[in-house]
């Protein structure tokens, strides 16, 4: 579950861990203390494409999308219960999202992976194992967590690009972000919390969005993580109103 508003919350310290550039590998190897095999593998996975424009490492809440627009976000899938049934509520609507999956659950439903890719929506890495502390951790570990779950959510795909990283809880570092961009991801916040995965009514749910539309137009809710009905007839509810007040819906700033 997606918790805060994308901030950092703190900066990992790097006394204990050097990070050196390999100009003819073209990779990050980390030396010093905290370093572990695994972690290595995984800063070893190759960067985006020669050539690629560079991503930008700061935090996106815009919209690519100009005039009166919504990011529309779904976290901590794909599930094989609710993900289908939250496209199906979106093609009704005529609806793209960004899907913010997690790395086993993507790698464990690439048939979902894939018919997320085929509508025409976008891929967001949630990392391996939703650690909302883990800013606190090593780089190491933020490492292994970001890069492994874009290269499961990428096989999953198909080979489909994972164009975002959005941080467990908003636990976001520098160092994170700059890995991120580096591998050619976006690194991701939101401005409205729907707070579905708190288990209230659908029409607290519906109530909170409405309240909170004016903070800007990345609005987030979930497919995973548990019971997301009231998640799903929210958006039957909430996307029909949207576009009423003149919204249109677009993606956030790559």
């Amino acid at each position: 579950m997606a918790r805060g508003f994308g901030k950092e919350s703190g900066i990992i310290g790097v006394a204990a861990a050097a990070v050196v550039a390999l100009a003819a590998a073209g990779t990050l190897v980390f030396s010093g203390a905290g370093t572990d095999s695994s972690a290595a593998d995984a800063a070893k996975q190759p960067k985006k494409a020669s050539g690629a424009a560079p991503v930008d490492p700061s935090i996106v809440h815009a919209s690519d999308r100009p005039g009166r627009s919504l990011n529309i976000t779904i976290d901590d899938g794909p599930d094989p219960t609710w993900t289908p049934k939250v496209l199906e509520v979106l093609k009704k609507q005529n609806v793209k999202a960004v899907f913010c999956m997690i790395g086993p659950q993507a790698k464990a439903h690439p048939d979902l992976v894939k018919q997320v890719v085929a509508a025409g929506h976008k891929l967001c890495d949630h990392t391996l194992d939703h650690d909302t502390g883990m800013n606190h951790k090593s780089e190491s570990f933020q490492s292994r967590q970001i890069l492994d779950a874009q290269q499961m959510i990428e096989n999953a795909a198909g080979g489909a690009q994972v164009e975002y990283y959005r941080a467990p809880g908003g636990a976001f570092t520098p160092y994170s972000r700059k890995l991120a961009a580096d591998h050619g991801m976006r690194p991701l916040g939101w401005n409205v919390d729907s707070k579905d995965f708190e288990g209230g009514t659908v029409d607290m749910i519906d109530a909170t969005v409405r309240a909170e539309l004016s903070n800007g137009p990345t609005v987030l809710f979930h497919d995973g993580g548990g019971d997301r009905s009231r998640t799903v007839e929210s958006l039957e509810r909430l996307l029909p109103w949207m576009k009423q007040q003149g919204y249109g819906f677009g993606f956030p700033k790559r």
